[in-house]
């Protein structure tokens, strides 16, 4: 079951791989997420020491979340992965010119997860073929019903 989806990456990115990677996350964090007051759309992944994080995603905490910790909504927040896994995502980062950004939120077994997909830049150019092939398929579909 999705939370949030990042519609803005799939407009302006080539989703090559998608993974499933935890969150650090902290009480007040999951609180906010389950009550719908999280933003992943300007959310990207950095690599830093071998470890992947989520820069830019904000989450509001709840007024009644928590007494004795001051959230911070925007701070970074780790990604669990399999060594392997990111060993895999460094290389194609680096050396391939691909981006890793964040796809979307849902519940898996009831934790809370992250796709992670790796990506590459679209082009205006391909924005707009994509753009005019979405609207042929929706006046085709419109002239269809009307003929039946």
């Amino acid at each position: 079951m999705s939370i949030i989806d990042n519609r803005k990456a799939f407009h302006d990115f080539f989703i090559e791989e998608k993974l499933e990677a935890g969150l650090v996350l902290e009480g007040w964090e999951v609180k906010g997420i389950r009550a719908g007051r999280a933003n992943i759309k300007e959310a990207y992944i950095l690599v830093r020491n071998g470890e992947l994080f989520l820069l830019g995603m904000h989450i509001t905490p709840l007024a009644t979340a928590s007494t004795h910790v001051t959230p911070d909504p925007i701070r970074t927040r780790k990604l669990l992965l399999h060594s392997q896994q990111i060993d895999r995502l460094i290389g194609q980062v680096e050396r391939a010119g691909y981006t890793l950004i964040p796809l979307d939120l849902h519940y898996t077994a009831g934790r809370i997860k992250a796709t992670v997909g790796l990506a590459k830049g679209k082009k205006q150019h391909d924005k707009r073929e994509v753009e005019k092939k979405r609207e042929w398929e929706r006046d085709k579909a419109r002239l269809m019903r009307v003929k039946t």
